[in-house]
């Protein structure tokens, strides 16, 4: 497996595009995304848990319900959430982007993202349509232009591809994602599109996503907070020409779930490196669990620590903030047991054994901790399972983004 060029149109037979329709006021902003298949392709789908759901989730999971799609369709700068015509502007998209594009409406994914509970006219989306079927390429420009139209806050692309093998084929799958505030662990938790050559039957598909999360997109926390809106979905074409994957117990799905892995775990630390207002990458790493649960727990309660996060954004080696996020956890462990340290680019530091401080030098710990990615490393020395999330600083800048986030 190797890494290219691409995004979403790495794959074959994939091509996208995206324009400014007048959803977002500035007109230089992108704000309508589309990805499409030349074949029908199988889909799966994973969604936020959110009891309020944007209005796009119910219509998309109608029409993926057969396990097959051809196209994304999504919006930006509106979320089409608590809004009475909600179904109503969802549907309409997918049956404009057929229109246009020779599919039927039950061949789309639809998702929004942006502010809650404001109307959103189709009249922009509609207008813009045949520019952005127009638009369609499959060449990296194509795959770029999408992946800006479904930003928001976000500030920088979200977008990584490979290259594999399955069964003497050569395979691609490439994503794109957006996703800086608003993202908690409780799939979904931002909005990811998935894309592939490999030909895997939707039941395959699906599972390997939904396994897939567990250990990736549930793993991240930017602020607590889980979206209403969020999806990841994957379409799978089968145009690399590869014998349909259908067994879970080959080694050529093993081989599909490791490249899908790549992707998302790429997306997961770009989406939290760039959470609103994040100075730094944190990756909280816990190994020794007792069980896979209790570590994925632990990782979990220590990267959604606001006191954790404010000390990393000091670079203050405050390491009884870990503990005490273990310690609410809810998880099962042995504090006397517990080791912690901090691990950067500039050398690592441990700052606790036997769940009681060491000497080490603040000094040396602040510089370690002064870096853009910072490793927060939790041996529990109960066990094998091991665990890994991701988060970011919590800075002032987050508060200001927030504060006028309509406005």
């Amino acid at each position: 497996m190797k890494p290219i060029n691409g995004g979403v149109t790495a794959a074959r037979g994939f091509s996208a595009a995206g324009v400014h329709c007048g959803i977002r006021k500035n007109k230089t902003k992108k704000d309508l995304a589309l990805i499409l298949s030349e074949t029908p392709a199988a889909a799966a789908c994973v969604y936020t848990q959110n009891l309020v759901k944007g209005a796009p989730i119910f219509v998309t999971r109608q029409n993926v319900a057969d396990g097959y799609a051809r196209a994304v369709i999504c919006n930006s700068g509106n979320a089409n959430t608590c809004n009475s015509n909600g179904i109503e502007i969802a549907t309409r998209m997918c049956e404009l982007l057929a229109e246009q594009a020779g599919l039927s409406p039950s061949d789309c994914i639809v998702a929004s993202t942006g502010v809650i509970g404001q109307p959103l006219s189709i009249a922009p989306i509609q207008a813009a349509m045949p520019a952005l079927v127009a638009a369609l390429r499959h060449d990296e420009k194509g795959g770029r232009d999408a992946a800006e139209a479904i930003m928001t806050t976000d500030t920088v692309l979200k977008e990584i591809a490979f290259e594999f093998t399955l069964g003497g084929k050569t395979c691609r799958i490439g994503g794109i994602a957006k996703g800086s505030g608003m993202i908690h662990p409780n799939m979904a938790t931002m909005l990811v599109f998935i894309t592939t050559d490999a030909a895997v039957s939707p039941a395959l598909l699906q599972q390997a996503l939904s396994e897939d999360v567990t250990d990736t997109f549930n793993m991240i926390s930017i602020d607590g907070d889980t979206s209403t809106n969020d999806m990841v979905s994957v379409l799978a074409n089968g145009m690399a020409g590869n014998a349909m994957l259908s067994d879970a117990a080959s080694e050529d799905f093993a081989a599909f779930r490791a490249a899908l892995n790549a992707v998302t775990k790429h997306l997961c630390r770009a989406i939290a490196a760039d959470g609103e207002g994040a100075t730094k990458l944190l990756e909280c790493i816990v190994t020794g669990a007792a069980d896979q649960n209790t570590a994925r727990r632990v990782a979990k309660a220590v990267i959604c620590s606001s006191l954790v996060k404010a000390a990393m954004f000091g670079a203050d080696a405050n390491w009884g903030r870990v503990l005490c996020a273990i310690g609410y956890s809810g998880a099962a462990v042995d504090v006397g047991k517990i080791d912690v340290a901090f691990g950067s680019g500039a050398g690592l530091i441990s700052v606790c054994e036997s769940g009681a401080g060491v000497e080490f030098s603040e000094e040396r710990a602040k510089q370690i901790l002064s870096e853009k990615e910072i490793k927060l490393l939790v041996a529990l020395n109960s066990g094998g399972a091991s665990a890994t999330a991701w988060g970011c600083d919590l800075t002032y800048d987050y508060v200001k983004i927030n504060g006028d986030y309509r406005t």
